[in-house]
């Protein structure tokens, strides 16, 4: 029998961690189609409607009945917007680890939002699916999403060198691919000890995401 995430909502102090819902369609094409996220993931430029509503109808829920991943909307409590997304992949849920990645929309950046959503969704994964490691990919020019690692207590672990396809845009406005190396961080259940008293972050964005 394959183990999957359950439906789950998730709240901080500042933020409602859902499952994505066709009202994120417009919200999370337009984030998408941002020039970090181009850079730092293989998302497809640009990025359409109807490819978020695939994503949310389609790709999503057949991860998560498959036991392969979660993908969580990442919303302001006050205000319902959305400010974000956190994914889950490579459960394996016999070493009950994970690969965790986040995207944070262009406005909501500088503001601790990614920091604040990727702890939740590791205090969740370690207290109450009984997880024992969860793992991020940064590329190595991605500074954003290092210091969000960082900040979490995420211990570096390692280079995968020239293991990582990073974009950037020519002045004629084309995407080209650029090899760099990723780095691999970890983060365990006893590195979460006085995590809570860490400052916020920056904003970040992932540098890696199994998109299809």
């Amino acid at each position: 029998m394959t183990s999957t995430f359950p439906t789950i909502s998730i709240s901080t102090e500042r933020l409602v961690l859902r499952p994505l819902d066709e009202d994120d369609v417009p919200a999370l094409a337009e984030m998408m189609n941002d020039e970090q996220v181009a850079a730092w993931t293989d998302v497809p430029q640009p990025f359409t409607e109807d490819a978020a509503r695939t994503w949310i109808t389609e790709y999503a829920p057949a991860e998560r009945a498959a036991g392969r991943g979660l993908d969580l909307a990442v919303a302001e409590f006050l205000t319902q917007r959305l400010v974000g997304v956190i994914q889950l992949t490579k459960a394996n849920w016999h070493v009950r680890s994970t690969e965790l990645s986040y995207i944070i929309a262009p406005w909501a950046r500088g503001e601790g939002y990614a920091a604040e959503a990727a702890l939740a969704t590791a205090r969740w994964l370690f207290h109450d699916q009984k997880f024992e490691r969860v793992e991020l990919r940064t590329a190595a020019d991605n500074t954003a999403s290092q210091q969000v690692a960082q900040k979490i207590g995420c211990i570096s672990e390692g280079v995968l060198r020239n293991a990582c396809i990073a974009h950037v845009r020519a002045a004629d406005g084309t995407w080209s691919d650029v090899r760099t190396d990723y780095i691999v961080w970890s983060l365990l259940p006893e590195d979460l000890e006085g995590a809570g008293e860490r400052p916020a972050d920056t904003g970040g964005f992932p540098s890696f995401t199994d998109w299809n």
